[in-house]
């Protein structure tokens, strides 16, 4: 419990707007929960979220104390009331979310609180299996990355030994991850591997791909299966064999098909209405070789989000539901 003496500058203000000034971390919906179960008390008795704080009153506050700290990127998830998670798949070590395109994963510059990982560390703190002051180091992560206006499945880790091993399986490339994309013309052959050197240019957030090594550049590879072509269009399934920054997208376009809604690498398709490219992460396997220590139970295991809706609404029956359990 802390306690408050209201002095001349706070006097005046309504008791839920000096709540929100004094506990920045706390949600305003769960503030005003805490008002209403007489968990904020002013002068010892309950108080209404309206009412004007007069110089003097002491205010009980019975809130958790890691409310109480500094906003800071860290501690974001306490800022979350109501996260938001499409889950496909949990146990006790990991979680499998369907992130939609438009959401980034990670804090950034521009956003710090609507992140995939906050939510996730809000979920988890909220159902009590994450207690971060009991915990010395280990916070629950993201093991793969997706662009922004990409969507698809994203793995998180609820523990620091799921952390270590998945990230060693992808590393080892024992995660076969499956992409379904539509780009423009018709990719000739229908199948086959796109492969070369991807230069990542950081200053201009873009990559470019090379056909020989050079300073800088990494190897890139990407197996590609047409799935069917129409109206100038065709849906393509791809399986990222390294992991690339905007693998799929650079080396697409340098085949001569540039991914639909693309305007970084492609061209942009007024005639179709889609915000943001047409690429989505819709199917991973666990194809592990190796020993799998706790995650040993997802061994050539496969899941699949429900639907795509670019390939739904384009390609309508040509990606088969996923299977049931």
């Amino acid at each position: 419990m802390k306690e408050y003496t209201i002095g001349r500058n706070d006097a005046g203000q309504r008791l839920d707007r000096w709540l929100a000034k004094a506990v920045p971390l706390l949600p305003a919906p769960l503030a005003q929960k805490y008002i209403r179960l007489k968990r904020v008390k002013r002068n010892g008795r309950g108080a209404k979220r309206d009412d004007r704080l007069q110089e003097g009153d002491r205010l009980q506050l019975y809130i958790n104390d890691e409310f109480f700290e500094t906003p800071a990127p860290e501690n974001a998830y306490l800022s979350v009331w109501q996260p938001k998670l499409e889950i496909l798949y949990e146990d006790d070590q990991i979680l499998l979310l369907n992130k939609r395109p438009g959401q980034v994963v990670h804090p950034d510059e521009e956003e710090r609180v609507n992140t995939l990982l906050t939510h996730l560390q809000a979920w988890l703190y909220q159902k009590g299996e994450w207690k971060p002051r009991e915990e010395n180091s280990f916070a629950p992560a993201l093991c793969n990355r997706i662009d922004r206006n990409t969507g698809g499945i994203v793995i998180a880790a609820k523990t620091a030994e799921a952390l270590r091993v998945m990230n060693e399986k992808i590393r080892n490339r024992e995660v076969d991850k499956y992409y379904l994309c539509v780009v423009h013309g018709t990719p000739s052959p229908r199948e086959g591997k796109l492969e070369g050197w991807i230069f990542k240019d950081s200053v201009r957030r873009q990559v470019y791909v090379r056909s020989r090594p050079e300073p800088g550049a990494r190897s890139a590879a990407t197996l590609y299966r047409t799935l069917a072509s129409r109206n100038g269009l065709s849906l393509v399934e791809c399986r990222l064999l390294t992991g690339r920054t905007h693998q799929i997208r650079a080396q697409m376009a340098a085949a001569g098909w540039p991914l639909l809604g693309d305007g970084k690498y492609g061209r942009e398709d007024r005639s179709i209405n889609r915000r943001g490219q047409a690429l989505y992460s819709y199917k991973l396997t666990f194809s592990f070789s190796s020993e799998a220590g706790p995650l040993e139970h997802l061994r050539g295991r496969s899941f699949q989000v429900p639907q795509v809706d670019f390939a739904e609404e384009l390609f309508p029956g040509v990606v088969n539901p996923p299977e049931e359990g």
